[in-house]
């Protein structure tokens, strides 16, 4: 059924968003693999994406005070088509920006840090708004995305922070949301100490190989 309104709202552009999620998804694998093929970690847990569903993308439109047209949609919101990356460690969020930076023929449009400077919520991520050609027979069009870095702690946070605030009926509000910051807190200090371990480990690797020669 979802699939149906899709089409009715994104028409023939549906075709086009298709072919950004798929480019995206792909040219993040072969990131992926070329770092391993290098002999480095592969900075990625997971990656998905979607293509927002015509409703969502509706209520956006509303909220922002735009035309509900397709033109709004493809053009004066960015996240019709979006991609979560998903790494182990705060660094890995911050080498896969500068690696997707590096894209020649993906252009980066607008980027927010709300790993430095979390959301009053606690939400922490970071977000990248980029624009791709799309080739056609007889032209080129240039699509958005919205590409969201994060931790998997900042992943779960932001999950459970999305079932608690909108699918159920919260009395006290105020109260929520002083526990859900309190816990981004300590899911952020727990994120620095994982990755402050993980420098530790791969020091003493180091360390342990410069001996050996």
């Amino acid at each position: 059924m979802e699939s149906e309104q899709n089409k009715d709202f994104y028409k023939d552009a549906q075709v086009l968003l298709e072919s950004v999620l798929q480019e995206l998804l792909l040219r993040i694998n072969l990131l992926r693999r070329y770092q391993v093929l290098l002999g480095e970690r592969d900075p990625v847990e997971h990656c998905k994406g979607r293509i927002k569903s015509a409703e969502s993308m509706k209520e956006k439109l509303v909220r922002k005070g735009l035309p509900v047209t397709l033109e709004s949609a493809l053009n004066k919101v960015y996240d019709a088509v979006g991609i979560r990356i998903v790494c182990q460690f705060v660094d890995d969020v911050y080498k896969m920006v500068e690696v997707l930076k590096r894209q020649e023929d993906m252009t980066i449009i607008k980027e927010k840090d709300y790993i430095q400077n979390p959301k009053p919520s606690g939400y922490r991520s970071y977000h990248l708004i980029v624009r791709l050609p799309v080739h056609l027979l007889d032209c080129t069009r240039e699509l958005y995305a919205e590409i969201q870095l994060r931790t998997i702690a900042m992943d779960c946070w932001a999950a459970l922070e999305h079932e608690l605030r909108y699918k159920h009926t919260i009395s006290n509000q105020e109260l929520l949301q002083k526990e859900l910051k309190r816990c981004s807190d300590e899911m952020a200090s727990t994120d620095l100490t994982m990755q402050t371990i993980r420098q530790m480990i791969n020091q003493d690797g180091q360390d342990s190989r410069h001996k050996d020669r």
